[in-house]
């Protein structure tokens, strides 16, 4: 199973799928990542075009996590019951929250999913799962903020919790707007969050930008890396080709 690969691979490669489009998701899924993320909070599609998606990769490797634009159990439920192999919840700042998701994802008595053998993740009743406790969807949860970076170890507690995900744009912004008397830079939040995820035997995970910085986050303990995304890869295509062109028109 894709999710158990991630949990237990000491390292995982993932990228950032942005511009809803299932042609771009499924050639991303021709690669050997091990996890994609198809993003519905800050993406260019709406949910409904998820199934498309997901369907792009029916045989491939990749675990797809889907992350959702907020906390709200019936869009979990449902993009769970596509097929997505996990759910990433963005600006999580409480054990609560963490525990909120957990309880969406997974079925009673643990949690609160509520379960129909017919739905795609169950090839539509062909393959229902013998055991609801085994069906245990990738919990990634994004610390974006001072006060989830405070609560992290109560976070990285939660059990049911995969991966402790960094969103680097908003965790800087938040620091940025920390009150005088506080002190915490950028690189303190991202060792206490690769910190707390040793503590308590989860992953550590942020999205990079910048291929260049890899080394130094993998050194300082993340695991769980996503290189990039498909709009900054398309981009950065079409400036050089574009670059390339005025140069050689003079």
């Amino acid at each position: 199973m894709k999710p158990t690969t991630i949990r237990e691979n000491e390292f995982s490669l993932g990228t950032w799928i942005s511009s809803g489009s299932p042609v771009v998701a499924e050639l991303a899924g021709q690669f050997l990542f091990d996890w994609l993320l198809i993003d519905f909070e800050h993406g260019a599609d709406s949910l409904a075009v998820l199934p498309e998606i997901l369907r792009g990769f029916s045989h491939g490797k990749p675990a797809v996590i889907v992350r959702v634009p907020e906390l709200n159990a019936a869009i979990i439920a449902r993009v769970l019951d596509w097929g997505a192999d996990g759910i990433m919840l963005p600006h999580v700042s409480s054990a609560q929250e963490a525990i909120d998701c957990v309880a969406a994802m997974r079925y009673p008595p643990v949690g609160r999913r509520g379960y129909s053998s017919t739905v795609r993740a169950y090839r539509y009743g062909m393959e229902s799962p013998k055991d609801l406790q085994e069906v245990k969807p990738l919990c990634f949860v994004q610390i974006e903020d001072v006060a989830g970076v405070r609560q992290v170890d109560k976070i990285a507690a939660v059990r049911g919790v995969d991966v402790l995900f960094v969103g680097p744009a908003d965790l800087k912004l938040s620091l940025s707007h920390q009150q005088s008397t506080e002190t915490m830079t950028f690189d303190d939040a991202i060792r206490r969050v690769a910190e707390a995820a040793k503590v308590h035997s989860k992953k550590a995970g942020m999205l990079l930008r910048d291929r260049n910085n890899f080394d130094d986050i993998t050194s300082i303990g993340y695991a769980c890396i996503a290189i990039d995304s498909d709009l900054g890869i398309l981009r950065t295509g079409y400036k050089n080709l574009f670059e390339w062109f005025k140069q050689d028109n003079k």
